[in-house]
């Protein structure tokens, strides 16, 4: 089946003002999105690589999609399935100021808690290839996901000392991790991308791809939803402090979002339809800014696009695809180089 989309996007001058505000996402030398690099908490690692791949998932227990062929022939399951992290208490490191389930590393997630009274914690997350994440901790046990495959990842947690101001570390551990399925990570949900069974973002996703007879007819659905629904919020923009995590039912029931909201609601959608999708974070050109990529089986990752053409997509940013329609900005959207990804979520 072939299908022609071009995405239509509205006025330069909103898309300069877009980029001039860093699409919202606060940033601070080499650290992660939602958190600043503040005194006595280590800098982030070397930026991330952009991870290929081509072909069929390979099997795991998250792993529930159907071949191409199955696809082709109109036997698409559209019904959602969301799947639901664990702390099954198997494989506990505990101390006094933080816990960590890390039961399931071969799904590629670990769960923490902290355990203490400060006001201010961040967690970080060392990849296998040196890359670290800066995250800003919530209450509770909160997913974070093992984005760099298989490996050692390091995982430690820090509070704020009031009197100081500073950051005191107060839990280490190291794990390995061998992932069962290599999608895994961007199938379930964590602390950027969050969801649940229950969500009406799942729901409404489902809905959209009711009658869908592949993944690329499923993409499709969902991204001209999001490009026509949601539109950019400026003044959320300018005044987003750091820490600010998406809630994607917020953002379905406002219709409006910065780029990590359109990123977040868009890797929820598709998550639950079975469908690898990475929520990236890093720069367009030199603005800050968050967008998706997603796995497509025989089709490999699909990244850095704006149109699809029946056989090929161009630009899987949904912020830029809802909200300008300078062939500028469409020609600088579409040169590969202009996106350089620092994390993946």
């Amino acid at each position: 089946m072939k299908r022609q989309r071009l995405y239509s996007l509205t006025g330069l001058l909103l898309v300069l003002l877009l980029m001039a505000a860093g699409c919202g996402a606060s940033s601070a030398d080499g650290d992660s999105p939602g958190g600043i690099q503040e005194e006595g908490v280590p800098a982030s690692g070397a930026p991330g690589k952009r991870q290929t791949g081509t072909g069929s998932s390979q099997s795991g227990k998250a792993d529930p999609k159907k071949s191409t062929e199955e696809m082709m022939a109109g036997d698409r399951d559209n019904k959602p399935m969301a799947l639901i992290p664990e702390a099954s208490g198997d494989t506990v490191y505990e101390k006094e100021l933080a816990v960590m389930d890390a039961s399931h590393l071969e799904d590629g997630y670990v769960m923490v808690e902290y355990l203490g009274q400060a006001q201010k914690v961040k967690l970080q997350v060392e990849t296998p290839e040196g890359v670290t994440y800066t995250y800003t901790k919530g209450a509770g046990y909160e997913v974070f996901p093992l984005t760099g495959g298989d490996g050692d990842y390091k995982i430690s947690v820090w509070e704020q000392r009031p009197s100081k101001g500073d950051y005191l570390n107060v839990f280490n551990q190291t794990v390995s991790a061998e992932l069962e399925n290599e999608f895994s990570p961007y199938l379930y949900p964590n602390q950027y991308v969050n969801f649940s069974p229950d969500s009406k973002t799942v729901a409404l996703g489902s809905e959209l791809v009711e009658g869908a007879v592949d993944d690329l007819d499923a993409v499709s659905r969902i991204f001209t939803y999001i490009t026509e629904n949601i539109t950019y919020d400026t003044d959320k923009a300018k005044n987003v402090q750091s820490g600010y995590l998406p809630v994607v039912d917020e953002i379905i029931d406002s219709g409006t979002g910065i780029c990590f909201d359109y990123a977040a609601v868009m890797a929820t959608m598709l998550r639950t339809q079975r469908i690898p999708t990475r929520l990236e974070i890093g720069y367009a050109g030199d603005v800050y800014h968050a967008w998706i990529s997603t796995h497509i089986d025989g089709v490999g990752w699909v990244n850095g696009i704006i149109q699809f053409d029946g056989s090929e997509w161009q630009l899987m940013d949904p912020t830029f695809a809802a909200n300008s329609s300078s062939s500028a900005l469409k020609d600088f959207i579409s040169e590969g180089d202009n996106y350089q990804v620092k994390y993946l979520y």
